[in-house]
């Protein structure tokens, strides 16, 4: 394997390209029922799915300080997918993707101050190139169209998307070191049914075949990038994997043509190039200075 991709980052790089896919599906899903019902029933079709893995596989219930970790993770999460997939039925699917870029920037600073990382120039580099070729999309998508109600509605809930994946980031750095991934997924997902499960009897529309084909390819999709997510995070800094999140935005880019019609323009490649950028620079091993970075 290359000296510059070792297995943390591989995992991680796949983890965005899984979520990017369930982000497509889900996208659909909350066209057809609204993003609470959509989010919901992913949350609880994702339980059902990975619950019965971890109990086979020994999986117990855990200590007081580590189910404080999985409580606050789901609990933001809930509400980040939430406003992520309300986001979704407002914007297009690779712009959203590109304004939420702003949470990894946020998160490396969050890891300095909450975790205790060393911030390397090259992580703060590869943060600032992903945000600046976010900022040239952005501005060639609505420097170009004007800015209706539903847009602007659609760009604040994606900012408070971004905001809370952020904080779920660091908090993946620090669960993914008190758990197993399998622990860490069935929690995320049954924490979040029950969060969101609280307003069902008002606002649950059930889906029809299609729309629940959709939702139940979103559940699988997010615990398998859960999983591999948590093994990435076990295994190396935030600040590394963090810039890894920007490929998110050539699957999005893809997905948005493929399955909703939506168009890549000039600014789009352009500010793809600089955060393909950012994750190679990101990526790169300057030596053995961190162990922990390089762990399989």
């Amino acid at each position: 394997m290359p000296r510059s991709l070792p297995l943390p980052i591989l995992a991680a790089l796949l983890a965005v390209a899984l979520l990017s896919l369930m982000d497509a599906l889900m996208k659909g899903a909350s066209l057809a029922i609204g993003a609470y019902s959509a989010a919901f029933l992913r949350a609880a079709v994702g339980l059902a799915v990975i619950a019965p893995v971890w109990l086979a596989r020994g999986g117990r219930w855990p200590e007081p300080r580590v189910l404080r970790v999985h409580l606050l993770r789901g609990v933001a999460g809930s509400f980040m997918a939430l406003t992520f997939f309300y986001a979704l039925t407002k914007l297009p699917l690779a712009e959203t993707i590109a304004i939420s870029f702003i949470a990894p920037v946020v998160a490396l600073y969050l890891a300095a101050i909450f975790l205790g990382e060393r911030i390397r120039r090259e992580a703060i580099l590869a943060a600032m190139l992903g945000l600046v070729g976010t900022m040239i999309i952005v501005g060639g998508k609505f420097g170009h169209e004007p800015m209706g109600e539903d847009a602007l509605w659609g760009l604040a809930s994606i900012l408070v998307s971004a905001l809370l994946y952020a904080a779920n980031l660091v908090i993946s750095r620090h669960q993914a070191q008190l758990a197993d991934p399998f622990e860490i997924s069935a929690f995320h997902s049954g924490v979040s049914a029950a969060v969101l499960g609280l307003a069902a009897p008002w606002l649950l529309r059930l889906p029809d075949g299609p729309t629940a084909l959709l939702i139940g390819g979103s559940a699988l999709l997010t615990v398998t990038g859960m999983i591999a997510f948590a093994y990435a995070y076990a295994r190396a800094e935030a600040q590394v994997l963090v810039p890894m999140e920007y490929s998110g935005f050539l699957w999005a880019s893809a997905f948005g043509w493929l399955f909703f019609a939506e168009h890549v323009t000039a600014t789009t490649v352009l500010g793809t190039a600089l955060i393909v950028f950012g994750c190679w620079l990101a990526a790169r091993r300057r030596g053995p200075e961190a162990p922990e970075q390089l762990a399989v």
